[in-house]
């Protein structure tokens, strides 16, 4: 196994994930900007999003899962377009990646279970797959 291709592939995934985290931050901090928060509403703190989940309306929603959809898009694009070799797979780690952090964020601020199912199915491996094949490579 070549050296170079190694550490180009995990410099890969490593720049996928952080792409993909920068989306997701600049996402979730633009979010209240153009959906505003239900009066009362405090996310500064993991306890006060907690509790501020039982205010947000459907369309609070909207901005947090497409931080998470397309970071995980964006993510996995960047892992398969600078990848050397197993393309795919690398792209697919990113999407692991963000199914974690997802699976956590769910275990500790909770939120409702129609955005739960929603986000864990459809936001992480899906996305990071369409993000492969946006690549085009396999």
């Amino acid at each position: 196994m070549d050296i170079k291709v190694v550490a180009r592939n995990i410099l890969a995934l490593v720049a996928g994930i952080l792409v993909g985290v920068f989306l997701n931050g600049f996402l979730v901090t633009v979010g209240p900007a153009i959906v505003p928060l239900p009066d009362g509403a405090d996310i500064s703190t993991m306890d006060g999003l907690r509790d501020s989940m039982k205010l947000f309306a459907p369309i609070n929603f909207l901005f947090p899962f497409l931080a998470h959809a397309l970071g995980a898009l964006l993510g996995a694009f960047v892992a398969a377009k600078l990848a050397l070799s197993h393309n795919f797979k690398f792209a697919m780690g990113v999407g692991l990646f963000f199914l974690a952090g997802g699976t956590y964020m769910v275990a500790n601020v909770g939120g409702p279970l129609w955005f739960n199912a929603l986000d864990l199915i459809l936001a992480y491996l899906p996305m990071a797959w369409l993000g492969a094949r946006l690549a085009g490579k396999r």
